[in-house]
């Protein structure tokens, strides 16, 4: 896979190496923690992302490991099947990555309603931003996604009235502002990555200034890792859990290939092969479950990262990896003296990119369904769970393009006293009331020729009822109906 071995190509790929590794420590760390899981497991995944993953065949510049697009569903499904399933579901969802990308399906997730994958987004940042405005504050942040909402007119009273609580949310603010401001600087500054340094001007103002508000927890890289065990495994075949895998998989490949597509557009390199990408993917995941890490797909941020800090090869990703394993062996002390607050202001800036707002105005006024699956779908997550709104997103997706492609013209001539009726496009059920409406109210004492000739398709549904309204006309001592059966394929 490395085949180049110019020392300019091997310098440049180490380089941007440690840009993704400094862009991917706070991520990985808080996104655990925001997972409601210990801070090493996101580490162990992203350590995974970057040797197994990085070193598979697929995209070449695409960087893996823990994302915010699931955290969401980690944290609901830690809170109802507890830390030991966790490996057992990734491990599920890797194998069934590895199944589609052997089948070749890593191709159909492109085909996904860009709609529903923005909406998907959009709900899974509305999740993730209200539910860490309460870490922020070090409050224990509600159940479900309305209570966190319909909860911050309290939560803004505690923050008011307990000082600890204050003092919190200021440094999780302050990490707010810091990511915000950091990308007005010159462009010498920007190439060290925001996320490090408002992470690590928070630790120090926390530290300097002797501020009582929690940390990261340190297990230790070893003690965190917990494989999935026999009773793990068993409890897979209930429903609820298959939900779940099912969530996982789909969400997980689609953000994963929705990325390679974006990241192509960043750079002139060879382009990612799909199919190839989810095996890689796959692969990941297996390897994450069997070690009772979180689950991880391909993370724009850190691929753009990637691109931006010069990378010529694979070589810098599976880099990035090393060092993360480097950190987490030698310095797992440094990950104790991290504020919870800040964390939670990088992943609260990062819900709020998962939100489209600027592409909500164009949406609305150019496709107007679109824009419709879009709120619906983050709508649903925010009020019911991940799964059923992305099915529910993915569902009108389905009905929208069925409508949309069943435009029928019906019109009507008149020659010598016989009334001709002609179909031209597509007759599906979803424009079988309009068809019958014209059909019945024409006048039945004139023999009448219904023209299905020119029609590109017509369903079951719609010659059945067709034919039986004719066989109704024609019973009803009225002049005769003839059909004019459409050619070819026109009749399902």
């Amino acid at each position: 896979m490395f085949s180049v071995k110019k020392p300019a190509v091997l310098r440049q790929d180490a380089l941007a190496s440690l840009v993704v590794f400094l862009v991917a420590l706070p991520l990985c760390v808080g996104v655990a923690v925001a997972s409601g899981v210990p801070a090493e497991l996101g580490l162990i995944t992203g350590i995974v992302g970057g040797l197994v993953v990085g070193a598979m065949p697929g995209s070449t510049f695409q960087v893996s490991g823990p994302a915010a697009g699931l955290t969401v569903l980690v944290f609901e499904a830690v809170r109802e099947f507890g830390l030991g399933m966790l490996g057992a579901i990734v491990l599920v969802t890797g194998l069934l990555q590895l199944a589609l990308g052997a089948l070749r399906f890593g191709r159909w997730f492109r085909a996904i309603s860009v709609a529903v994958v923005h909406g998907m987004l959009a709900g899974i940042g509305l999740v993730l931003l209200f539910g860490q405005l309460y870490t922020m504050a070090g409050v224990k942040q509600p159940r479900s996604g309305m209570e966190k909402i319909a909860g911050v007119p309290g939560l803004a009273v505690d923050i008011v009235t307990d000082g600890d609580a204050l003092t919190a949310f200021a440094v999780g603010a302050a990490t707010i502002a810091v990511l915000v401001l950091w990308k007005k600087l010159p462009g010498k500054a920007q190439l060290v990555p925001a996320p490090l340094v408002a992470v690590a001007l928070a630790t120090a103002v926390t530290a300097l200034g002797g501020l009582d508000i929690a940390n990261v927890e340190v297990k230790g890289l070893l003690d965190a890792v917990q494989p999935p065990g026999l009773n793990d495994l068993t409890s897979l075949a209930s429903v609820a859990v298959l939900g779940t895998v099912l969530a996982f998989t789909l969400i997980a490949s689609a953000e994963s290939l929705f990325s390679a597509a974006a990241v192509d557009r960043m750079h002139d390199g060879p382009r990612t092969h799909y199919d190839k990408e989810l095996l890689a993917q796959g692969l990941g995941n297996t390897v994450c479950g069997v070690l009772g890490a979180l689950p991880m797909t391909a993370v724009i941020v850190r691929s753009a990262a990637n691109v931006q800090a010069g990378a010529r090869t694979p070589l810098s990703r599976v880099l990035h990896g090393a060092w993360l394993l480097l950190f987490a062996v030698l310095l797992p002390a440094a990950i104790g003296v991290i504020p919870l607050a800040a964390l939670a202001g990088v992943l609260v800036h990062a819900g709020c990119k998962l939100v489209p707002v600027k592409e909500i105005g164009p949406l609305w006024r150019d496709h107007r369904g679109e824009a419709v699956i879009l709120a619906v779908t983050a709508v649903a997550i925010v009020t019911t769970s991940m799964f059923e709104g992305v099915v529910l997103g993915l569902l009108l997706a389905v009905v929208k393009s069925a409508w949309e492609t069943s435009k029928i013209h019906v019109e009507v001539r008149e020659d010598d006293g016989r009334m001709t009726v002609v179909l031209t496009g597509n007759a599906t059920f979803l424009r079988l009331p309009r068809i019958l409406e014209t059909l019945e109210a024409l006048p039945q004492d004139r023999p009448i020729e219904l023209d299905l000739s020119p029609l590109r398709h017509v369903d079951h549904a719609c010659r059945t009822a067709l034919e039986a309204w004719a066989a109704r006309h024609n019973d009803a001592d009225t002049e005769p109906v003839r059909l004019r059966h459409a050619r070819l394929t026109a009749v399902a």
